[in-house]
């Protein structure tokens, strides 16, 4: 998983961080969706509010581009495995949405650019590699189950996730020792 040119600490480091990356990432999203039984919402807090993305993001900007896409494409796997959440029809989509997310800012945590820009372009990348997971879901392997709109609908649903992402994020990565 990890190079062997580095060393014990930046390895336990690395570990430490896919760790609470993943245990974030499967608790945040229960966390809202108790919220939004509680408060009437639903389910639909946590397609709003899109929180096991925080995490991946930042397993990336934190960890590197292997570690990112691991804990992109382990903390679905795992959180739908005790859960059931996401559901088995979002699963795959949302594993190629994280992996996504944690291979691009795994990739851009190294460049010298605006953490605005640097989290803009992560989650571009991640909703444009979710709707052409769809789209081809649909066209080449004729899932009748799924609608064209599916590709759009959650983008408009997630968009204040992403509005809060596009804050946090770069908030958190500024602070980030070089």
């Amino acid at each position: 998983m990890f190079a062997y040119s580095q060393s014990k600490n930046e390895i336990l480091r690395k570990i430490l961080i896919s760790i609470f990356a993943v245990i974030s990432a499967i608790a945040l999203p229960q966390i809202c969706h108790y919220i939004g039984v509680l408060t009437g919402t639903g389910a639909n807090l946590g397609a709003m509010l899109l929180p096991m993305h925080i995490p991946v993001l930042l397993a990336g900007f934190y960890g590197g581009a292997v570690v990112g896409t691991t804990v992109g494409v382990i903390s679905p796997l795992i959180s739908f495995a005790i859960s059931g959440m996401p559901s088995a029809a979002l699963l795959p989509f949302m594993i190629v949405e994280l992996a996504v997310y944690g291979l691009v800012s795994g990739i851009l945590s190294k460049k010298n650019m605006n953490a605005v820009l640097k989290t803009a372009i992560v989650l571009l990348s991640g909703r444009i590699a979710r709707a052409l997971a769809v789209l081809t879901s649909i066209y080449a392997f004729g899932n009748e189950k799924l609608a064209i709109t599916a590709a759009y609908m959650f983008i408009v649903e997630g968009i204040i996730g992403t509005l809060i992402q596009l804050v946090v994020i770069p908030f958190v990565v500024s602070r980030k020792k070089a």
